[in-house]
């Protein structure tokens, strides 16, 4: 057993550390968990083609047609200038000089309305660099502005958020997204409300200490000692220009579609004037409102006596509902977009093509993580862990959000660890808040938001990949990034454990 408890330390270790470096956790995650099937003492051919692989296209199997949907509709989001638009919008609105309100408004929404928070942050960054050029404000707060949109209070908290982490609960708990509403909108509302504060207090900080955007950061100067072609830098007027490799940012070319990103300046470098516009809008209420409709009056109307069926599984529309209606309401923004487009069917039908790839990517990295969870899920040793979180202390809530959290945080995905967690523990969970008289919606929020804490420990493949688009480095903006998704995320979860602790 000792040896098997170290096999599974000594893979985790090795998973962190390959991630962090940059190896793909597709390659990665299996070689972790061969490390832990060789301390188990298990078979390792059989362990990868029937353990590491049934646990990964589990995963694939029931979330895919998510997380495609996700991808093509941001892509047609981004394609038809629907999600420029939004921007625009809410720029005037706000006004240009609150770069970081309009910047987490725009990704929220968008994330909120159904767009992948993977594809948020590729639509984001050339609008959050204009924004923040437009302000003065430094370039490195960039990425956490971001976060605070994407990676926060609408992917785990806000009820009937379309996002992954918040509909893979329903799976094992028969809840849908909408679960626990009064909690949700409250953690959301702290969360959002603390974020923006931090982010403000930051920026003053910033400033006073002589930092505007022309300031080099530390990946510029990498970049400058390495003689690098591909590096943007910022003359003195805070103006980008490009070398070699790379382009200007208001024309900057999405390397994997080769598309034009928006900008908000015209090509004479001032700012662009546009109207409010509500057209843009139409496909993120469509998400909302399908989304509301298929869970509570479409689906359950519908007879679904079939299901019970050995062909179907025999499940029933409660193991099912959360991931159906969130899939109609996606195909339904998707239909929204393409019928507002009618004249320009052709050039949208390229961004089917492009959001199939884009989808492919984070499906198989979280998959592999998954798989790789599974595994350790299945050696012995993994009782001795199962023991420790179930008798963390007596309250479900709280071992429920530290056993989603952590694997959350060891694997560096919110929805693979979670999916992990449920897996391996969700039986233990489910029958501790039942025998505490908790009900499952509640269970359900809690999850959520306890997965969107460690999982954006320094190897999260989301906060690499946002890093990267916005040419920083974690020296530059991490330590902003840990406030915003991990400290505040989880002081909040913890927050709304103890009041539902005292008040349940």
């Amino acid at each position: 057993m000792t040896l098997g408890v170290l096999g599974i330390i000594l893979s985790l270790i090795f998973l962190i550390v390959a991630a962090y470096r940059g190896m793909s956790v597709i390659i990665a995650a299996p070689l972790a968990a061969l490390v832990a099937l060789i301390f188990a003492g298990m078979p390792l051919l059989p362990g990868y083609t029937e353990i590491f692989m049934t646990g990964a296209a589990g995963f694939i199997i029931n979330y895919f047609p998510l997380f495609l949907a996700g991808a093509v509709f941001g892509q047609l989001m981004r394609v038809s200038g629907f999600a420029e638009g939004i921007a625009h919008t809410i720029v005037r609105i706000l006004g240009p000089k609150r770069a970081i309100l309009g910047t987490v408004l725009i990704c929220s929404i968008l994330a909120y309305g159904g767009v992948s928070v993977f594809v948020v942050v590729f639509v984001m960054f050339p609008l959050a660099l204009e924004l923040f050029r437009a302000a003065d404000i430094p370039r490195r707060l960039i990425p956490a502005t971001i976060s605070l949109g994407a990676f926060t209070f609408v992917m785990t908290a806000l009820p009937g958020s379309p996002q992954i982490q918040n509909v893979i609960p329903g799976k094992f708990l028969g809840t849908n997204t909408f679960a626990a509403p009064v909690i949700g909108i409250i953690s959301g509302a702290l969360m959002f409300t603390l974020g923006m504060l931090y982010l403000e207090w930051r920026k003053k900080k910033m400033i006073a200490a002589g930092e505007n955007f022309a300031t080099i950061t530390d990946m510029e100067q990498r970049q400058a000692k390495k003689g690098s072609t591909r590096s943007v830098r910022v003359d003195a007027a805070g103006e980008q220009y490009a070398s070699d490799g790379i382009v200007d940012p208001d024309t900057a070319t999405d390397e994997r579609s080769g598309s034009t990103a928006p900008s908000l300046r015209t090509a004479t470098g001032e700012p662009t004037e546009h109207q409010i516009r509500l057209l843009p809008f139409l496909p993120i209420v469509a998400v909302f409102v399908v989304n509301i409709l298929a869970t509570y009056v479409v689906l359950p109307a519908m007879d679904w006596s079939m299901l019970g069926e050995e062909l179907y599984g025999g499940i029933s529309l409660q193991d099912r509902i959360s991931t159906w209606a969130v899939l109609l309401a996606l195909l339904a923004a998707i239909l929204v977009v393409l019928l507002l487009n009618i004249g320009r069917l052709g050039e949208l039908f390229q961004a089917f093509a492009q959001g199939a790839r884009d989808s492919l990517m984070p499906i198989f990295n979280t998959a592999s993580e998954v798989g790789y969870g599974t595994v350790i899920g299945s050696v012995a040793a993994f009782a001795v862990v199962r023991e420790a979180v179930t008798g963390l202390s007596s309250n479900a809530l709280l071992n429920s959000a530290v056993a989603v959290s952590a694997l959350a945080g060891i694997t560096g995905s919110a929805s693979g660890g979670m999916t992990i967690a449920l897996n391996t523990l969700g039986d233990d969970l489910i029958l501790q808040a039942e025998n505490q008289g908790l009900a499952m919606e509640t269970m359900h929020r809690i999850i959520a938001m306890g997965s969107g804490g460690l999982d954006t420990m320094p190897h999260n493949g989301a906060i690499i990949s946002l890093l990267i688009i916005c040419n920083l480095t974690h020296r530059d903006s991490y330590k902003d990034i840990f406030v915003i998704t991990l400290a505040i995320t989880s002081a909040v979860t913890l927050l709304m454990i103890a009041i539902l602790s005292i008040f349940a």
